[in-house]
């Protein structure tokens, strides 16, 4: 994530203004001694949808992908915590961000039918009957 003078960028070939991504630092929980009660942390990141300039099919499957994350204002609001300084965890939140979005603008793959090949369907067949046979022959037969 290197500062531009047109934004952030994000992910490949997404730059997000540095006015967009709202940072705020509280306290963190957890083990930690004295550090965690003196120091605040704990990184929260909000982005607006809105403001992530991607395609409206790669901004649905975002939506998708972080349906939890997501608050009524439609904000993206990821937080880290698990290192001890805000720095880091303030770099962690900006990784969420990009797999995130990564994950997101990649198209899926297109799934066509297919059918299987008549020497599957034949082989399937031929073991199905001779499984028939061998049970048909441990049969005790009463006539």
């Amino acid at each position: 994530m290197k500062p531009q003078a047109d934004g952030i960028e994000i992910a490949p070939g997404v730059r997000i203004a540095e006015d967009v991504l709202r940072f705020s630092f509280s306290s963190s929980s957890g083990p930690g001694g004295q550090n965690v009660n003196k120091r605040a942390t704990k990184a929260e990141l909000r982005v607006s949808l809105t403001a992530i300039p991607i395609s409206a099919r790669a901004l649905e499957r975002l939506t998708r992908l972080a349906a939890r994350r997501l608050n009524d204002e439609g904000d993206v609001i990821i937080t880290a915590d698990e290192h001890r300084s805000q720095g880091q965890n303030r770099s962690e939140c900006l990784e969420r961000l990009r797999e995130l979005l990564v994950a997101a603008m990649a198209e899926p793959k297109v799934r066509r039918k297919t059918r299987p090949s008549r020497g599957s369907v034949e082989r399937r067949l031929a073991d199905k009957s001779r499984q028939s046979e061998r049970k048909r022959t441990r049969r005790t037969s009463d006539d």
